[in-house]
Order: structure tokens, then sequence, then C-alpha cells
């Protein structure tokens, strides 16, 4: 399931709706140095997998009393990352959004689509992934961010003939009901990559 990270606000406007973690840029500080330290101190997350730069927000009516102009960013946090957040502060899906303050919802939709666009084109799984998995584990993850079944089988053969797998070698134990066990896999770089410009994704027939 593909989760955004989300904080109450605590007063006006849109006291008690949720809204991205966010806020003022400090003199001297630059976009990305400004993003990471709000989510430190707001929302304690510092173990960042990937971080970009996703839109620009400047509709006038986008706050009711002033003027904002707002870049947004994709942030990204793998899922063996499990940051203790502060009790105002929680993971929601994105299927399922609580009241959402100002044009918030709008910018993590934003955020889902660059995300499933980039999956398709790029190497990113691994801003997802653990350091090792399995290639069912991998599969859940891609499904949950695409929104649609992907075929584990499928998967493999498209990522390893970009050469964006490395086998490790090694397996995972079998679990309690037995099987073979599974191969585990890894990602060969985990910085971003264009792996194939005009690819895409698709849903199965």
């Amino acid at each position: 399931m593909l989760s955004v990270l989300l904080w109450q606000r605590a007063r006006d406007p849109f006291a008690g709706a949720w809204c991205l973690p966010g806020g003022y840029l400090e003199p001297g500080e630059t976009l990305e140095e400004s993003i990471r330290r709000h989510l430190a101190v707001k929302v304690d997350v510092r173990d960042l997998s990937h971080l970009e730069q996703l839109t620009t927000l400047s509709d006038p009516g986008r706050h009711p009393g002033e003027w904002q102009l707002a870049t947004a960013y994709l942030g990204l946090v793998r899922t063996d990352v499990d940051p203790v957040v502060p009790a105002d502060t929680a993971w929601h899906p994105l299927e399922s959004l609580p009241p959402i303050a100002f044009d918030h919802g709008r910018i993590a939709v934003a955020g889902r689509e660059r995300l499933r666009a980039k999956l398709s084109y790029t190497n990113l799984g691994f801003a997802l992934a653990p350091a090792v998995f399995t290639m069912a584990e991998l599969r859940d993850l891609y499904a949950a961010a695409l929104g649609h079944d992907v075929s584990p089988t499928n998967l493999k053969r498209v990522l390893l003939r970009r050469g964006v797998l490395e086998a490790t070698g090694d397996r995972r134990p079998s679990g309690r009901a037995g099987g073979r066990p599974a191969e585990l896999y890894r990602f060969g770089t985990r910085t971003l990559a264009i792996t194939d410009q005009f690819a895409v994704l698709r849903p199965p027939s």
C-alpha cells in the first residue's frame, strides 16, 4: 500500500486538517536544505532514500490568508525504514486520504504519478526496496506504487534486461510452510538512472 506522511495542523487556517510537512525558507538556505530541515524538525524523518523537486505552485488563492509561492518535493523512504514520528504525524494510504489542507491533496497525487512514471523508465525502485529482497517482495512494492498487479516473472525479466538488478547468490530460508528457498536480489546502484526512456509498466490485459 502506497502511503503519504501527513502532519495535522493545530491552528487556522484549516485547524485539525492534515497537510504535507513543510515551511518557510531560512536566509541563505537552498530548497533541498529547507525541506530536509523541516522533515527532521517537524516529523523527525531523516532517512530519505530519494528526494527530487516535484512542482511549483503559484495560484494566488492556494492560501486563504496570503499569497504563497510553494515548491513541492517528492521524497521516498525505503520499506525497511520505519521512522518514529510525532503524535500529530501519521502515514495515510494515498487512496483514502483524510481531509487535506490547502492544495496538498493535489500535490500528493502529483507525487504518486511522478513515482509511477519513474518506476517505468528508471531504476527508482531502489528507493523503495530494502538492501536485498526476493522478486515476490519487489513485485509487491511495484504493485503498491503502480496501483495494479505486476507479474514477478515479467518484472524480473524486464529489470534484468535493463541491467538494474543483480542476484546476490544467496537465498531466503523457507518459512514454516516449506517450499523452495527464494533467490535474493539487490539493485546494482542506488543512484537514479534512466534505464529505458520510452518504457511504460502497464496493467496486465
